[in-house]
């Protein structure tokens, strides 16, 4: 039996596969980035890498929720 990935890392394999960046480089990518606040992060990811909005805030979220250790 294959265990589903939920959350926001059920979207990371399609992630990779769209924009060619393994999870980890995006990871240091948002914890780099000056802006802390989590849609300001979404928006950023939008604008300057291209991501989709459920792509982006996957991402965010998950990278916020590790740093704050929840």
């Amino acid at each position: 039996m294959t265990d589903t990935v939920k959350g926001p890392a059920g979207y990371f394999p399609s992630i990779e596969k769209k924009y060619g960046r393994p999870i980890a480089e995006w990871k240091e990518l948002i914890r780099s980035s000056p802006l802390t606040k989590h849609m300001e992060l979404v928006a950023w990811l939008k604008s300057e890498h291209g991501l989709g909005h459920g792509h982006a805030n996957a991402l965010v979220a998950h990278t916020l929720a590790e740093d704050s250790g929840k």
